[in-house]
């Protein structure tokens, strides 16, 4: 098989340690970090630092306009994403967003637009399915029918929340979307590839701030119902991870078949065994369990094949926008409980960019 050429990206917007991760698989599958850009000095002198190679930008659009870069890898400030994408679609090039990558209905629909106008790969970076061997096992199974049909997943994200650490667009679900829109939508994206699922409406949807009353437009628990043409699925993320837990959280998937079930231990066994990554399955021969920390990850090789052969390899554009749209709708329509301001719940549904230069998160947990 001939080698396909090197793709080259650049990085506009520090503001999530996602990106270390984006960047890290992009690097791993073989691309060239060719420039980055970020307005904040210390979130720069660090990726500086970790990348001595990579030149620093005096603008985002000097990116943009260099006609060498065909991948545009962004985990800006929540708000300021689909701005940044969208303009790099307008400049013919490829992008790769962390999640969130909207906060609106409005800034999908636009996205939606220009991704059908100019044909650019659109991707956002679910990476607690992209980035888990547990997760990728288990749909390989899925797929290969080993616990029949999948008729129901539900996912459990929980968070730790650390408060010291978070800047304050953090706490303002303007900027950062709120719970549903955020985390979630690794639930969404999961519940889709389970299902298979290619459309599906939300169900009933709750927020709410229950342990974080001086943040009255924050919401530290969510969860939804959801029903597609390929099966239902359950919700439930919160902030709510305990000290006593020695990791982010305890993430889990369970994936329902018509012959078996699945559980996915994303991040850690509480049972005991060591490491990350566990898969268990139960079928009609017994009861399994799979160490899948040494599962290999195709999303980064996928998606720079994608990108020079212009497939959908690495994950399908309805995919990635139904998944998005999905945690979205489910955050515009939740009940809101708790500590709720009403004259402070935001409109999701049109709420505005600001500018790319408040807060820094790089190197911070989930």
């Amino acid at each position: 098989m001939p080698r396909l050429p090197t793709v080259r990206f650049s990085v506009i917007g520090l503001n999530h340690d996602h990106v270390l991760r984006q960047t890290g698989i992009l690097l791993a599958a073989g691309a060239e970090l060719h420039s980055f850009y970020a307005p904040e000095e210390d979130l720069a002198a660090e990726f500086a630092a970790r990348h001595a190679q990579v030149r620093r930008a005096c603008s985002i659009q000097q990116i943009l306009e260099d006609e060498t870069v065909q991948l545009i890898v962004c985990a800006a400030i929540p708000d300021e994403r689909a701005r940044i994408g969208i303009s790099a679609m307008r400049h013919g090039k490829d992008v790769m967003l962390d999640k969130p990558a909207f906060v609106t209905l409005q800034e999908l629909v636009e996205a939606r637009a220009v991704q059908k106008e100019t044909s650019r790969i659109c991707s956002v970076f679910f990476a607690e399915r992209f980035e888990n061997g547990a997760t990728v096992r288990a749909l390989a199974l899925a797929c290969s029918g080993a616990v029949g049909q999948v008729v129901h997943t539900t996912g459990l994200g929980p968070h730790r929340v650390n408060l010291a650490a978070r800047p304050s667009w953090f706490f303002d679900p303007a900027r950062q979307g709120g719970i549903l829109t955020d985390i979630a939508s690794h639930q969404f994206d999961h519940y889709l590839a389970f299902t298979g699922s290619t459309s599906a409406e939300i169900v009933a949807a709750h927020v709410a701030n229950y342990a974080h009353p001086k943040h009255v437009g924050f919401e530290d628990f969510g969860e939804a119902l959801v029903q597609g043409n390929g099966g239902t699925g359950y919700i439930r993320v919160d902030w709510y991870t305990p000290d006593g837990l020695g990791t982010w959280g305890d993430g889990r998937i369970v994936v329902l078949g018509t012959e078996g079930y699945m559980e996915i231990r994303k991040v850690v066994d509480i049972a005991g065994r060591p490491g990350a990554s566990h898969l268990f399955l139960v079928d009609r021969k017994g009861i399994f369990h799979f160490d899948c920390s040494g599962t290999p990850l195709p999303y980064g090789p996928q998606l720079l094949a994608d990108i020079v052969q212009r497939t959908e390899t690495a994950m399908s554009q309805n995919h990635c926008f139904l998944a998005c749209e999905l945690a979205l709708k489910a955050q515009i329509t939740a009940s809101r409980l708790g500590h709720f301001t009403p004259a402070r719940t935001p409109d999701m549904s049109q709420a505005g960019s600001s500018a790319l230069h408040q807060g820094s998160v790089l190197g911070s947990s989930e």
